[in-house]
């Protein structure tokens, strides 16, 4: 008996699946409100392994396109002077960026799979329209609490390798950042193997101009 109410409490705790189109509407009025923070400072540490080793650790400012990126440590060990490079570019790893747009993309869901006391939304994705090479998604897994993407599974092609890969994302302090990426290629022939883990956000009403000088 007490087998049978545990069990029975365990199915009423689990939430009941939305239907899978309703899930993508949800996702597309969520890609749609995403508005990126004026500025932004978090750390990323960087693995590589392949052609180039790489064991490094950053500090990232950002205003816009305007990035101050700072080398803190390398191989573990604290850089005495802090490299600085500044450069305009927009934030490769954002999500509105990265995630694929209902009108580009056909999805074709696949299954539910919970995550706390919610349900994720797995679907399959498929351009519809292909080119030669790039960044292609193969499939999005949604957040069923903001239906906005908590796995992005790629694949990429260029002229010297191809490569797969998976950038998971999370929400800080009311924004939905990059949390890891990491991606397993072969280059020129030989495998190469990168990890990103992203961490300590915060995001400051502004940045000074002397930031970026």
């Amino acid at each position: 008996m007490r087998f049978i109410v545990a069990v029975a409490l365990l199915l009423a705790a689990m939430p009941s699946p939305i239907d899978s189109q309703v899930v993508l509407d949800r996702y597309a009025m969520a890609l749609a409100a995403i508005r990126p923070p004026k500025a932004i400072i978090f750390t990323y540490s960087v693995s590589q392994a392949g052609p180039t080793d790489i064991e490094q650790r950053h500090r990232v400012y950002r205003s816009g396109d305007s990035v101050r990126d700072e080398t803190i440590a390398v191989n573990g060990t604290v850089v005495p002077h802090k490299r600085v490079r500044i450069s305009q570019h927009p934030n490769p790893y954002a999500v509105s960026v990265l995630a694929p747009r209902p009108d580009a993309y056909q999805m074709l869901f696949l299954e539910t799979r919970r995550d706390g006391k919610h349900l994720d939304y797995i679907y399959e994705t498929d351009p519809l329209v292909r080119e030669s090479g790039g960044f292609v998604v193969d499939r999005l897994t949604l957040d069923g609490k903001t239906y906005l993407p908590r796995f992005i599974d790629f694949h990429t092609t260029g002229a010297f390798g191809s490569g797969t890969g998976r950038i998971a994302f999370g929400g800080v302090n009311g924004h939905w950042v990059p949390m890891v990426a990491s991606v397993n290629a072969v280059v020129n022939g030989t495998i190469a193997r990168e990890r990103i883990v992203f961490s300590d956000y915060s995001f400051p009403a502004a940045l000074p101009r002397s930031t970026f000088l």
